[in-house]
């Protein structure tokens, strides 16, 4: 490795506040992007939590092939409370075979999802994530501005509690989906 240490070129930036107004701009509205796109996507599952869409019904796992990795492919038979026929559906990974719970069938009837208080919690994980994540973003506005001290100390004692609150729902969510 030595022999190879003369070609190479060392850099040290220069001190500075960050990059400049085009680069925080991106940085931005990717660390937006990152933080926001989990509620997005959580959007169906908790429509279905809720009892917004889908049929109700009781879903029974049947069977949980692991596929390696920690990943599992749990299949199950739904029967609809209106007394219809029952379904075959694709049952949460996080399932055990032999578990019978409360679900909600999708529109497309594939899947088959916890539905109430579990369901809302387990679907919330995901949005929680992004909520931990933006906690700090206004801190790191504060500072490109130039903010005082004190605002900057204020928007970490902040960004604190938003991060905590965020990891403390992502953590009840996980354990509502995995109890």
């Amino acid at each position: 490795m030595s022999d190879f240490l003369p070609d190479l070129t060392f850099v040290t930036p220069a001190r500075g506040r960050g990059p400049g107004p085009f680069g925080r701009a991106v940085l931005v509205l990717l660390w937006v992007g990152m933080c926001v796109l989990p509620a997005v996507l959580a959007v169906p599952d908790l429509r279905l939590a809720t009892g917004r869409t889908g049929t109700p019904g009781t879903l029974t796992v049947l069977s949980c092939a692991d596929l390696g990795h920690g990943r599992y492919d749990c299949k199950g038979r739904f029967t609809p409370d209106s007394g219809g026929p029952a379904v075959a559906v694709d049952a949460s990974p996080d399932s055990e075979a032999g578990d019978v719970l409360r679900a909600r069938l999708t529109p497309e009837g594939d899947r088959a999802a916890p539905d109430g208080t579990k369901g809302v919690l387990a679907a919330l994980a995901l949005p929680a994530v992004g909520l931990g994540g933006i906690g700090f973003l206004p801190y790191v506005l504060l500072y490109w501005s130039g903010a005082r001290r004190r605002a900057r100390r204020t928007a970490v004692a902040a960004g604190c509690v938003i991060t905590a609150a965020g990891a403390l729902l992502t953590v009840v969510g996980m354990v509502a989906a995995y109890s």
